[in-house]
């Protein structure tokens, strides 16, 4: 069943406990801190309904129809349909949201590629993980996933000797239906608007921590289930005109407190195994299918800031001077190699386990770290051709609205080439990718959206060919012998 635009607006209207501050959001497709996030995901839902683009955004298995998201690849071609349906959707989005219903189902897809994993020690469910990936894509589910404990959970002594409750989401109690948590997780980007949320532990847990290993995926709006949401970047006062991405692509984030939220059996995927609930991700597909949307979410990005860039070179007249076209060559090179690495992911695909294939592991995190190293260069670089521009216009458009002021306007922010509303219009849209509140929330999450640098250059390190790399200067070495002490003296020492 694919869902519409409207059926999705429709089915997260749940009456999950979502909070700003104090104020309980009732229905957050209307209200104007989310309703025109809402409307881009609903957006979203339309087009892989479109009949017209069913041969990418769908595939067929046994007589149904489900989200190519869904899909677990087979052959080179089922990597090309996946990519080309995560690359539709990154388009739609300009590359400025993370969390489409694409990202998590990478995760979950991942994981029912090689459900064995879920056999190899106690505490697995295989029938349950494989059941929950039926129902999402079946039901057309949209998951986030919250999968890192609060700071207060990694100091014990803190805890322990305050006499407080352990802050980490937890199981408390159990019974014949399920089992009982409590604490927290962080953090749960796009919860405002997603159908169920995957809770786990992306980060290592000790053994005793065994209670906290709790891989489960719910329903958004369980009781004693609530969200806790950063402040809204898009306002009640928010004009589209001089916020024209914060208005539309401010997907959120969401703390998630769990107070005697009661899980049934068949939605736990990993209990009582704490090695277990990390390994899930590195051994299984599961890892790497999230991040190729993730690498070409990017690459989206990146299109657009390329082409935001040239443009502006263009409305400031700068676009001929030598060393502006040298500063738009290099980024139109980073560009394409970028995308090379998406296409070496394609190219040089790994044939794995179940009669799957996936995507070329090492080309995969080498493109993760080069984002997370380059993004921040790549906004000054747009931020430097901008220059004082933004600050050169008055603070809204609705200066249109007061025909004195509307003539003045016209008059003198106009040039020969652009009027002075183009020209605005142009600036505002620049500003909201590089410097607006949203700018600065994007590059955060570009930052640390798949962890800490250090666990990301870990990645790069545990997937490189280490004995094959050092083959090639053992293999030189092998071709000549080390001279005898016998040798270095017949030869005068040299």
């Amino acid at each position: 069943m694919l869902l519409t635009g409207r059926e999705y607006l429709e089915s997260i209207r749940d009456g999950r406990a979502l909070y700003v501050g104090s104020e309980r959001i009732e229905d957050q497709t209307v209200h104007p801190a989310f309703a025109g996030c809402a409307g881009t995901y609903a957006a979203l839902y339309d087009m892989k309904a479109d009949p017209s683009n069913s041969d990418v955004m769908t595939f067929e298995e046994d007589g149904e129809h489900f989200a190519t998201y869904y899909l677990r690849p087979r052959s080179q071609g089922d990597l090309i349909r996946r990519n080309c349906a995560h690359r539709m959707i990154a388009d739609f989005c300009f590359g400025l949201m993370g969390r489409t219903p694409d990202a998590v189902a990478g995760n979950i897809s991942g994981l029912a590629m090689k459900p064995e994993v879920f056999d190899s020690e106690p505490g697995g469910f295989r029938e349950n993980l494989l059941q929950i990936y039926e129902h999402m894509r079946r039901d057309d589910i949209f998951a986030t996933y919250a999968v890192v404990p609060p700071p207060g959970a990694r100091n014990k002594e803190y805890y322990q000797s305050a006499g407080v409750a352990q802050p980490a989401c937890r199981v408390t109690g159990e019974d014949d239906k399920g089992v009982i948590l409590n604490g927290m997780k962080f953090l749960a980007t796009g919860a405002a608007y997603a159908h169920e949320v995957l809770v786990g532990n992306i980060m290592p847990l000790e053994p005793d921590q065994k209670k906290e290993s709790i891989t489960c995926v719910i329903p958004l709006n369980l009781e004693g289930l609530t969200l806790w949401s950063r402040p809204p970047l898009n306002r009640m006062d928010t004009n589209p005109f001089d916020n024209p991405l914060t208005t539309k692509f401010d997907e959120s984030d969401c703390m998630l407190t769990f107070n005697d939220v009661h899980v049934p059996w068949e939605k736990i995927i990993v209990h009582d195994n704490a090695p277990l609930s990390r390994n899930i991700y590195t051994q299984t597909p599961s890892h790497v299918m999230a991040n190729h949307q993730c690498n070409v979410r990017f690459h989206s990005k990146m299109r657009f800031l390329v082409g935001l860039a040239s443009l502006i070179t263009k409305v400031t007249g700068a676009r001929d001077i030598p060393a502006v076209r040298e500063t738009l060559a290099k980024l139109a090179a980073m560009e394409a190699g970028y995308g090379a690495m998406i296409d070496g992911q394609l190219y040089r695909y790994h044939e794995v386990d179940n009669g799957y294939v996936l995507f070329n592991r090492r080309a995969l995190y080498a493109a993760l770290h080069w984002a997370m190293e380059n993004h921040s260069h790549l906004m000054d670089t747009v931020r430097e051709l901008l220059g004082g521009g933004p600050f050169q216009f008055p603070a809204s458009i609705d200066v249109m609205k007061d025909p004195y002021l509307k003539e003045m306007f016209e008059n003198y922010w106009s040039t020969g080439d652009y009027g002075a509303k183009e020209r605005m219009k142009f600036f505002k849209l620049a500003w909201d990718l590089v410097g607006s509140d949203h700018a600065s929330r994007a590059t955060s999450y570009e930052k640390f959206y798949v962890g800490p640098a250090h666990a990301v250059r870990n990645y790069n390190f545990v997937n490189a060919p280490w004995e094959e790399l050092h083959g090639i200067a053992e293999g030189l070495m092998d071709t000549y012998d080390i001279p005898s002490d016998e040798m270095l003296l017949n030869d005068g020492g040299t």
